[in-house]
């Protein structure tokens, strides 16, 4: 029986390896540490092989499906995939395709990219990597090899890029492990040893007649149905972009007006919920009324190519950009520390509860965290007022609360030229 987007996401690793058939030789391949890869078997010349596909989720399985595809119509014409494959990743100047630079290019390849960022984690690699380590075998890597590598950039004050290339040498590594070409991923050692990158403050519009000119343009904006949804969804339930654009309906009880995120999609790895306005819900269910009938996908916010992927990060943030908002005025992010202010200096509702909608860590006098549930009556309440109140900004009723507010001279954001 063919796998699902749902057995492959929910499947879990054992205490031996895992093998779970699709069909036509493919299969996933569980470690025992939990890394999922995909892998094709087949025969060339009477004799079995098998080759890697790439590393779930960076490969979907409909990506997998399509990279067997493609292998098989080698093998039709006696074309060995996996030896065509080596001789496509093996460099000019010999690099082995055990090296840590064959491996991250063949990673690289199966990434899901947003536009331009990919230039900037190749040009990372190209500057800052490969010429320490790259020629080398990733097996033989060690945690200090990789150390070294960031300090080289810490030097020069890179202290955030120093850390999301140890991020992208981890996800290699990870890589590497699940096509048994390295034992371990060193990288996780470095936990702790790089310097702090220095914290940076999203955008975000505090001033309750500024927000209300902001959300009057994020009504207005004339895009796809899907980016309108999102822009009117952001101010409402304030998760994190990620967490938005990767929304499934199976999430979703519009009944119940709750989206229960999984654990696996949220930043802290707990499970999140999220109590839906009714603004909130009507605007989910108008969505889903725009979607067309044979919609087989999972994502309340597909992709505008592909239905198998969401939302490109970048959608949002191009329609932000086209209303005129730069990124020191608006971004996703932003609409989070939008909510955690006025919710308490506007509306009066306690920091805790906030903070719990936020999904941020929150403890008992007994040191325990709480679990998902908790206030779960009072968080109803508070979004519930919360989109109401919006929806006073957004047509000029509302006054502001606080005395120390100097009075509006305008009643609309206006965006940068």
């Amino acid at each position: 029986m063919p796998l699902t987007d749902v057995a492959v996401r929910r499947a879990k690793p054992s205490d031996k390896p895992q093998k779970l058939a699709d069909g036509g030789g493919l299969y996933l391949y569980i470690t025992v540490a939990g890394a999922k890869s995909w892998r094709w078997k087949y025969r060339i010349g009477g004799k079995e092989k098998l080759l890697t596909l790439g590393l779930y989720p960076d490969v979907t399985l409909a990506k997998a499906r399509d990279a067997r595809d493609d292998a098989r119509r080698l093998q039709r014409v006696g074309i060995d995939p996996g030896e065509q494959r080596k001789a496509a990743t093996a460099s000019p100047a010999g690099v082995p395709t055990d090296s840590f630079e064959a491996i991250t290019r063949e990673w690289l390849r199966g990434r899901q990219w947003v536009p331009g960022y990919e230039k900037k984690v190749i040009a990372w690699f190209d500057n800052d990597v490969f010429p320490t380590i790259g020629k080398r075998r990733a097996a033989d890597l060690k945690a200090s090899d990789f150390l070294a590598v960031a300090r080289k950039m810490e030097e020069r004050k890179a202290f955030e890029s120093a850390h999301r290339v140890m991020q992208n040498c981890g996800q290699v590594m990870r890589y590497a492990v699940a096509t048994d070409r390295a034992e371990r991923n060193p990288v996780e050692d470095l936990r702790g040893a790089l310097v702090p990158a220095p914290e940076k403050n999203h955008a975000a519009v505090v001033d309750p007649v500024q927000l209300g000119g902001l959300l009057r343009a994020l009504h207005s904006y004339r895009g796809t149905a899907v980016v309108n949804a999102a822009l009117k969804l952001m101010p409402l339930v304030f998760v994190r972009p990620i967490e938005l654009r990767a929304a499934e309906w199976a999430e979703v009880d519009l009944d119940a007006a709750l989206w229960s995120i999984p654990a696996g999609r949220m930043k802290m790895r707990q499970p999140h919920v999220v109590p839906l306005a009714t603004q909130a819900v009507n605007i989910l269910r108008d969505l889903k009324e725009t979607m067309p009938t044979d919609y087989a996908g999972n994502y309340v916010f597909p992709g505008l190519r592909s239905d198998s992927r969401p939302m490109s990060e970048v959608a949002v943030l191009a329609a932000l950009r086209s209303m005129g908002f730069d990124k020191d005025t608006v971004t996703g992010h932003g609409f989070r520390a939008t909510a955690r202010t006025l919710l308490d200096e506007e509306l009066g509702f306690r920091p805790d509860i906030i903070e719990h909608q936020l999904a941020h860590a929150v403890k008992d006098p007994n040191g325990r965290a709480y679990n998902r549930t908790t206030h779960l009556a009072e968080r109803v309440r508070m979004m519930q007022e919360w989109a109401d109140y919006l929806d006073s900004l957004r047509s000029c009723s509302v006054v502001r609360n606080r005395s120390d507010h100097p009075p509006a001279l305008s009643s609309s954001l206006a965006p940068t030229g």
